[in-house]
């Protein structure tokens, strides 16, 4: 019996096409006519804006120590120049302000209350020569219109440092108004008065009148408007820069930094570009610390031993002028001017002058407090003698007139010796005398206050620019050895 050889040897591979093994696949073939669709085209890349690609080549710079040091170097570049900056807007705000405190606001200020007791005064002298009569001196006279002179020209002043469509504008407005009333109504006061007339005295009263509710509260609005401007110009020359403190402070935080991680890398103890940019915002820094301190400690003392003090003394000038003013017309009146207070009836001048006596004698004691040296305390001391002898000669003289007794009451009020016009002098004198003192403190401690910060706004600039610039140099020297 014949089998067929067994054998394990493996198939043959395949071969191509019609060769032999495993048979390929035919090729497919569409329907007639049929076109192959086209692929689409691949869609192109997004374009990159510009900042993209400069956000890329930064941070591609970053990655190398070259540039490193060049974001660094622009960074120490931009912090003190940001001091700089900021100093100096700082700095010269606060400057500002304080020349307005010494030149402006200030002076305005004492204007306004010139304004005021200009008027005051021009009323207590109208009256004392109403008082006189026939007699009047020329003094009194002279008095009179200097006065009146005085405050026109302080209302001039006023005018043209006034805000246009302010309330201060309208008050100036006013008082330009009245005061060529006032005036008219003094000059009929007199007229009658040489004549004999009584309606003289009627004419003077009416014009006490206009003065004291009309002239007199418009001229104190006037100053405490100006007052408030000069708080506000104090307000302005003193608070601390603390932006531009903390970016010095900051400046020198990254100074230091940048020094350190280059002593790190080169074990170079200094760096002379960045050492250079140290000094110079250390001392920026220091002058702007130290001149503000300089300038806040002069500007708080002429606050505390200038401005204070000529308030409480102005306010006392006025309440001597108004209490000479009221003893003036109670002579004027005779009992005319009644007020009821309490049940009990008073004559009304003599009413208000005891009021302008106590607000007198407690604003002498209050300027006495602050007043920091003897050339200070010496008029106010001596005023608070005069004050005490023309209450003693004002009771004499009250008590003279409500017995009856009108000519001694006229003698012992405007006589030519051992009056009450001599004490109201003397206190007047002593008063201006106190002003004057404290005028010249407030003006020498404003003015080293001021000049203490002068030039620190263009000298901080001008640092800033030197810091910057030797940062900056100090970096290339560091790059230069990467070339």
């Amino acid at each position: 019996m014949t089998h067929p050889p067994k054998s394990s040897a493996a198939p043959p591979p395949a071969g191509p096409a019609g060769s032999a093994g495993i048979p390929a696949v035919p090729a497919q073939s569409g329907p007639p006519g049929a076109v192959a669709a086209a692929v689409p085209p691949a869609a192109p890349p997004a374009r990159r804006t510009a900042f993209a690609e400069g956000a890329e080549r930064v941070r591609a710079a970053a990655t190398t120590e070259p540039g490193r040091l060049r974001v660094i170097g622009a960074v120490l570049a931009l912090v003190v120049i940001a001091f700089g900056a900021v100093t100096a807007w700082q700095t010269s705000a606060r400057s500002a302000a304080a020349d307005d405190v010494l030149h402006r606001s200030q002076p305005l200020s004492s204007g306004a209350a010139g304004i005021y007791r200009s008027l005051a005064d021009a009323n207590t002298a109208a009256s004392s020569g109403f008082l006189a009569g026939g007699q009047e001196n020329a003094s009194s006279r002279d008095r009179y219109e200097k006065d009146i002179r005085t405050a026109a020209a302080g209302l001039v002043t006023a005018a043209a440092n006034a805000e246009p469509g302010s309330a201060s504008e309208t008050t100036i407005a006013g008082l330009n108004r009245l005061l060529p009333e006032y005036k008219g109504l003094i000059e009929r006061a007199r007229t009658y008065n040489r004549q004999g007339y009584p309606v003289g005295g009627a004419y003077l009263r009416y014009a006490n009148e206009k003065m004291q509710k009309e002239m007199l509260p418009a001229a104190e609005t006037l100053y405490t408007t100006e007052n408030r401007r000069l708080d506000a110009d104090y307000g302005d020359a003193r608070p601390y820069p603390w932006a531009a403190i903390a970016l010095g402070l900051l400046a020198l935080a990254v100074l230091g930094w940048a020094q350190h991680r280059m002593y790190r890398r080169t074990n170079r103890v200094l760096n002379h570009g960045l050492v250079a940019a140290s000094a110079v915002t250390a001392v920026a820094l220091l002058w702007l610390v130290v001149g503000h301190m300089v300038a806040r400690s002069g500007l708080d003392g002429s606050y505390d031993h200038g401005i204070r003090s000529l308030n409480v003394l102005h306010d006392a000038r006025i309440a001597s002028l108004k209490a000479r003013g009221n003893e003036n017309l109670s002579l004027v009146a005779r009992g005319a001017e009644t007020i009821t207070v309490d049940g009990k009836p008073y004559d009304a001048y003599y009413y208000d002058f005891d009021k302008d006596m106590a607000v007198l004698g407690k604003g002498l004691s209050e300027a006495a407090g602050l007043a920091d040296d003897q050339g200070g305390t010496a008029p106010v001391k001596a005023a608070e003698g005069n004050m005490a002898v023309w209450k003693q000669r004002h009771a004499s003289a009250r008590t003279e007139d409500e017995n009856g007794n009108y000519q001694q009451a006229l003698d012992q009020v405007i006589g030519a010796k051992g009056a009450t016009g001599e004490c109201f002098d003397s206190v007047d004198r002593n008063l201006a005398r106190a002003i004057g003192h404290e005028q010249d403190e407030f003006r020498q401690s404003a003015t080293d206050g001021r000049n203490a910060i002068t030039g620190l706004p263009v000298g901080a600039a001008v640092l800033a620019v030197l810091g910057a610039a030797g940062a900056v140099a100090g970096v290339g020297r560091r790059l230069s050895e990467y070339r």
